[in-house]
């Protein structure tokens, strides 16, 4: 029988850039710290952080070789 690597749920990057996803997500929702004049860059910079913690999730799933406990 083969042995499987497991590590816990808080050490997986896949897990951490979700997170960081749903996070910013609800932060843009509800407008959190943003002004109107500051409405246009603050939408850029969730874009932004959305998408790159998007890529961190699907590279981390690609890169994974241990199973989550």
């Amino acid at each position: 029988m083969a042995t499987v690597n497991e590590k816990s749920w808080w050490q997986s990057r896949t897990i951490w850039a979700s997170v960081v996803v749903v996070l910013v997500s609800v932060l843009g929702l509800f407008g959190i710290g943003v002004s109107a004049e500051q409405e246009a860059i603050t939408d850029t910079i969730y874009a932004i952080v959305t998408a790159l913690a998007g890529a961190v999730a699907v590279w981390g799933r690609l890169r994974a070789t241990t199973r989550l406990k």
